[in-house]
C-alpha cells in the first residue's frame, strides 16, 4: 500500500512516517518496477506499536533497541515505570514548593528568593529535579529562529515567483532576470546558513555565555 493509506490507516503523518524510516524503525520493501515504498500491514502494525511506545514516551532509540533485541520489552517498560515514578516525585516536590509560597507571601515584592532557592538546592542535591531553564529557552530560540528564518524566505520566494509571473506578462531583458533571480536566490542561501550558524550558537549555549559580559 501507498503512504497515504498507511496515513489514513495510523494516523501518523506522512512525514512522521518518513521520520521513522530514516531512524531505521520501519523498513518498507520497495518496489522494482518504480523504486517507490510498498507498505505492508506488517509495517502498519510496526507504526502503531510505535505511536504507543511514543506516546508514552519511549525513545526511538530504545524502540530501536528493542526490535533489534538488544533491550527487551519488559526491561524498556521496567526503566520507563521508574524514570515515571521519578519524575511524578520531582511534580510533588515542585507543587509543594508553590504550595509553599502561595501560603507564606501573598506579594511578589516581599518574596524571600534566597531562602527558597538554597532549600531547592538541597532538594536538587538529593535529586529532586526542577525546571530547566536553559532547555526551556534553547526550544524557544530555536521556534523563534526557525519561524523568522521561514517568514523571510516564504516572502522570498513569494517574490520571485511575482517576478517570474511579471515577466511572463511582460518579458524583461534576460540578463536582469536571471541577476533577479540570483539575488533573490543568494538571500534565500545566506537565510539558510544564518539559520544553522544560529540554531549551532544556540545548541552549543554560546548565547548564554555571552550574556554574561
Amino acid at each position: 500500500m501507498k503512504i497515504n493509506q498507511v496515513e489514513e490507516l495510523t494516523g501518523i503523518s506522512k512525514k512522521n512516517i518518513r521520520f521513522y524510516e530514516e531512524q531505521e524503525l520501519i523498513r518498507p520493501n520497495r518496489d522494482p518496477a518504480n523504486g517507490y515504498r510498498e507498505y505492508s500491514l506488517a509495517d502498519v502494525e510496526d507504526l502503531n506499536r510505535i505511536k504507543l511506545l511514543r506516546k508514552l514516551g519511549i525513545s526511538c532509540v530504545d524502540i530501536r533497541r528493542i526490535q533489534n533485541g538488544s533491550l527487551s520489552f519488559g526491561e524498556c517498560m521496567d526503566h520507563h515505570i521508574i524514570s515515571l515514578s521519578h519524575r511524578r516525585q520531582d511534580l510533588v516536590h515542585n507543587q509543594e514548593i508553590c504550595e509553599k509560597l502561595m501560603k507564606e507571601h501573598t506579594e511578589f515584592a516581599g518574596l524571600d528568593a534566597q531562602a527558597y532557592l538554597e532549600e531547592i538546592s538541597e532538594m536538587e542535591k538529593g535529586g529532586t529535579r526542577f525546571m530547566n531553564v536553559r532547555e526551556s529557552d534553547v526550544r524557544k530560540r530555536r521556534t523563534g529562529a526557525i519561524a523568522a528564518a521561514a517568514v523571510s524566505i516564504g516572502m522570498f520566494m513569494m517574490l520571485l515567483v511575482l517576478i517570474l509571473w511579471a515577466n511572463k506578462e511582460d518579458p524583461a531583458p534576460t540578463a536582469i532576470l536571471w541577476m533577479m533571480i540570483f539575488i533573490i536566490g543568494s538571500m534565500i542561501i545566506g537565510i539558510i546558513l544564518a539559520l544553522r550558524q544560529r540554531l549551532s550558537e544556540v545548541q552549543k549555549g554560546e548565547i548564554d555565555e555571552a550574556s554574561k559580559y
